[in-house]
């Protein structure tokens, strides 16, 4: 990751993960603020760009949020914070309504994190908004089987695979199905 530093990376980490925890859902203008007056001290931190654009998400500003994900990925960011920005931005394409955009992302995050369920479940609810509403259940079905312990569903695994993959062969045309 390239950026412009003042300080540590575990400084920055440590201030990033203060703003966070300290953040109002409900009024992120102090949030914004401040991580924008990160973001000037850190321009081509990839981490502080994807942490800019979660705060303009959780506003409710995904135009704006959208363009700092798509920033941060150009610049490269791996382990969980890529697994989540990948999320985050399929997820804000999909409230644009973007959708194949979204369903791109979610191909790519899934390719580099098979096993994540949230990414599963937001590439579901994009499928849905696209109107896949087949590939949507499908691949939460499979979800379902793959990551619920339960000696109950157990016996029913088979058949839980089983209508997912008709399910999904229904909206067969798509390339996105789960």
């Amino acid at each position: 990751m390239a950026d412009t530093q003042t300080g540590s990376a575990a400084d920055l980490d440590a201030e990033l993960e203060q703003l966070l925890a300290a953040r109002n859902r409900e009024d992120m203008a102090p949030t914004i603020a401040a991580m924008l007056d990160v973001l000037e001290r850190y321009p081509d931190n990839a981490r502080v760009l994807y942490e800019v654009g979660g705060a303009y998400d959780t506003a409710g500003e995904e135009a704006t949020a959208a363009g700092f994900y798509e920033r941060a990925l150009a610049l490269g960011l791996e382990g969980d914070v890529l697994r989540r920005c990948y999320l985050q931005y399929g997820s804000t394409l999909r409230l644009l309504g973007r959708s194949e955009e979204s369903l791109a992302v979610f191909a790519r995050a899934r390719e580099s994190f098979p096993a994540s369920v949230s990414l599963g479940v937001f590439e579901a609810l994009t499928l849905h908004a696209a109107g896949k509403v087949n590939a949507a259940l499908a691949g939460l079905l499979v979800l379902l089987a793959e990551n619920v312990s339960s000696e109950d569903l157990e016996r029913y695994l088979p058949a839980l695979h089983g209508n997912a993959a008709y399910l999904a062969s229904l909206d067969a045309g798509d390339s996105h199905c789960a």
